[in-house]
């Protein structure tokens, strides 16, 4: 392992360790306004919800690491403790990185990104009527972290309205993943797409009965050549192992005669394996238990 002790290198290179590694994440296009009525729009990709109870969400203005320099949109929001956060979706990453570029001090970056400012309802600072979704903020803390470049300005924003665009909706008032189309930052220039065959699903693990956990699959299973620790993850999401009513049933199936019993005659363990792993990656988890325990 490459190890780093943040003490013993520039803060740049460490900085630019981190963006690679704690990554993706999403995006806050920030809205503010100062109290000669000037508005900004910035985008920051250190930023992320962290309450819905009050309905709280969290991003930071950090102190440029170059020049040691803050951002306009903190001086705003110490001038006008009021935020618009719109997220950033894949029809709109290259104006919303646009928006990035360190225009001086009063120049209105809606205009130079080509954005449309939408009108808030509670707050001053305006939406941007092209995101999908947008939360009217008010600031409710900010917290400096320190004074050196680099050191986080933690902008704590409590929602008070929220607008989520219908064509990002489903019929019954969801938001639709692969609609909504959002984008996140990484290392570097890149950036990644929350939509298409990138989007999986991860069921929840079980509560009531708690999941089996992977430390009660059978070891002739767990210590598999074939399975890797995801299918394991996927086996240990149950409630229990089938029981022998459900073996005996599974037994009885066409399934069992063509694809399983030869295998198992033949004890030709990774060949189960195989068909099991197949299963699992089909989301049948419960046919895989049922070919692994048979």
């Amino acid at each position: 392992m490459f190890t780093i002790n943040p003490k013993e290198i520039k803060t740049t290179l460490l900085h630019s360790y981190m963006l690679s590694a704690i990554a993706p994440r999403p995006i806050a296009f920030a809205s503010t306004i100062d109290k000669g009525g000037n508005v900004n729009l910035s985008p920051f990709s250190f930023f992320n919800a962290f309450g819905s109870n009050p309905p709280l969400v969290v991003f930071s203005p950090a102190r440029r690491v170059r020049d040691n320099s803050t951002k306009h949109t903190l001086e705003n929001i110490l001038e006008v403790p009021e935020v618009t956060i719109n997220v950033v979706n894949y029809a709109m990453v290259e104006q919303a990185s646009l928006a990035s570029s360190e225009y001086p001090k009063g120049v209105n970056e809606f205009v130079k990104a080509g954005f449309t400012e939408e009108p808030s309802v509670l707050i001053r600072p305006p939406r941007v009527k092209e995101s999908p979704v947008q939360m009217e903020c008010k600031v409710v803390d900010v917290i400096k972290t320190g004074n050196e470049g680099g050191a986080a300005n933690l902008i704590v924003c409590h929602i008070l309205l929220m607008h989520i665009s219908e064509d990002v909706l489903t019929p019954d008032k969801k938001i639709d993943q692969n609609k909504i189309d959002l984008v996140a930052r990484m290392g570097f220039d890149w950036y990644c797409r929350a939509s298409g065959s990138a989007l999986f699903e991860v069921p929840k693990p079980q509560h009531e009965p708690p999941a089996l956990g992977i430390d009660n699959i059978p070891l002739s299973v767990r210590n598999s050549y074939v399975l890797t620790g995801n299918h394991l993850g996927m086996l240990g999401n149950v409630p229990a192992l089938p029981n022998e009513e459900e073996l005996n049933q599974f037994r009885e199936t066409e399934f069992y005669r063509k694809e399983v019993f030869p295998l198992a005659e033949k004890k030709l363990i990774d060949e189960i394996h195989q068909l099991a792993k197949k299963l699992l990656e089909e989301k049948k988890v419960k046919e895989a238990w049922l070919v692994l325990m048979s």
